[in-house]
């Protein structure tokens, strides 16, 4: 799948700066559009919205943590319908994003499965504590909608993947059919392991062994 790297900054052990703990995150989530098979100029994908420190309105595209027992597929459906509070089902992969950042202490590498769903009931509600608003967005406003400059470009790939799903009803069918995957992978499984392990303190530095100097001999030299 396409990949795509969002970075905040240099990363925080360069150029001398305190090493920290480095954590590893694993998210899915996705674009729900509101009716796949209607014409491109009216389709309209669902956004969340957060504020920032700043006071300012951060819109980008629902996912979450893969959690014990899910594929990435269900954890993108289940984190739309919490942010959100509607519901969709998966239709195709769109690709991932990585991207480095420092949060409480740690340096975090996160990686988001990003998923294209349809709709299938619902209605948008900014219920989720870590959400301040949701709203539908034409998909043709995404590109200037999106806070995060990686998902502005997953949002121009998806035309392309929208585009050739509506040619052919046949292939649409054949994509969802290949998503609904009900067991997670090896990789889900492991990623799961460390989402849950990402609250626990970091492990304690190993003490430094101090380096014994070598005897000198008793005797002095000849």
């Amino acid at each position: 799948m396409p990949r795509t790297r969002r970075r905040s900054g240099r990363r925080p052990d360069q150029d001398g700066a305190p090493r920290l703990h480095t954590v590893r995150e694993t998210s899915a989530g996705g674009l729900v559009l509101s009716d796949i098979d209607a014409p491109f100029e009216e389709l309209s994908a669902a956004l969340i919205g957060r504020i920032d420190r700043r006071g300012r309105m951060m819109w980008s595209l629902p996912k979450g943590h893969i959690e014990t027992g899910e594929t990435a597929e269900q954890t993108a459906m289940r984190e739309v319908a919490e942010e959100t509070g509607i519901s969709g089902t998966i239709v195709a992969p769109l690709g991932k994003i990585d991207y480095w950042f420092v949060s409480e202490g740690k340096r975090i590498h996160k990686t988001v499965h990003h998923y294209l769903l349809r709709f299938t009931g619902g209605e948008l509600s900014d219920a989720d504590y870590e959400v301040s608003a949701v709203a539908w967005v034409p998909l043709t406003e995404l590109p200037r909608k999106l806070t995060y400059s990686d998902e502005r470009r997953l949002a121009r790939m998806a035309e392309s993947v929208i585009a050739d799903l509506q040619s052919d009803p046949d292939r649409l069918a054949e994509s969802e059919a290949s998503c609904l995957r009900t067991e997670p992978n090896d990789y889900e499984k492991a990623a799961a392991a460390r989402n849950q392990r990402r609250n626990e303190p970091p492990p304690a530095p190993k003490p430094r062994r101090r380096r014994r100097r070598p005897r000198r001999s008793g005797s002095g030299d000849s």
